[in-house]
């Protein structure tokens, strides 16, 4: 099914309003995959993603409100790039494995940092898990094409992804929410300089890893570790607010 026919369908049955929406921003669909795609394994295919995102374009056309305090091109990034994870998780190409040792990464620094008050190094964090420096950006490496994080479905300002509220909701929820986004900002602010610019050039300015790594001046593959250990570092710090169940 393609692109055209899903847009023609909904043209057909959608009101006026969320066609015109659909029709307006069906090229943004491409655009995030596209962007995705560059830090993907070649087992994840364009088409693939591109249904997904359609899926959440439409979506978002029937579901956005003025209210919702963002324009909606970047309402409809969030929910495109959100259908399109949601996709690549479906996968079976990420062996659990590559989730667990995530997740004792990910503990790991968090140990280190509590214990000694400060930036975990990589060859502490190494031997916390009692492995190699080598086996530890290995790990790191394969993490980061596992795409187990969830920064991608952050915006340009990284803010959370918008959520669909409803009037019975908890009027708290959205306290937690607002704490959760200044948790999150303080995190990053307090990041490694060198992981900082990373996740900046790679979100912000949409670099891809091989452009960055000419930017730092260091291999495409240490750009990758260096992402995936900013973003695991980043879990261990929030760990009290979001856990992940075990696979």
């Amino acid at each position: 099914m393609t692109l055209a026919i899903n847009l023609g369908v909904y043209q057909n049955t959608g009101e006026n309003s969320a066609s015109r929406l659909v029709a307006e921003h069906a090229p943004l669909v491409k655009k995030i995959a596209l962007h995705l795609m560059a830090r993907l394994p070649a087992s994840v295919q364009l088409d693939d993603l591109m249904q997904a995102g359609m899926i959440g374009l439409l979506e978002a056309a029937q579901r956005y409100s003025t209210t919702k305090g963002a324009t909606f091109e970047t309402y409809a990034g969030i929910r495109i790039r959100g259908a399109m994870v949601d996709e690549i998780r479906k996968g079976d190409w990420v062996p659990r494995s590559v989730h667990r040792n995530a997740r004792r990464i990910s503990q790991a620094i968090k140990t280190v940092e509590d214990r000694h008050g400060r930036e975990a190094l990589d060859h502490e964090v190494a031997e916390e898990m009692d492995v190699s420096l080598g086996e530890y950006h290995s790990s790191l490496s394969d993490a980061n094409s596992g795409r187990l994080f969830s920064l991608d479905e952050l915006n340009e300002s990284g803010d959370l992804p918008i959520e669909e509220t409803d009037a019975s909701d908890n009027p708290l929820d959205g306290i937690t929410s607002d704490a959760f986004k200044k948790s999150l900002a303080e995190a990053i602010g307090e990041l490694p300089e060198r992981e900082k610019l990373v996740l900046s050039l790679y979100y912000q300015e949409e670099l891809n890893l091989k452009e960055i790594g000419a930017v730092l001046g260091v291999s495409e593959s240490r750009v990758s570790q260096i992402h995936s250990q900013a973003a695991l570092r980043l879990k261990g710090r929030l760990s009290g607010w979001k856990r992940e169940p075990d696979t």
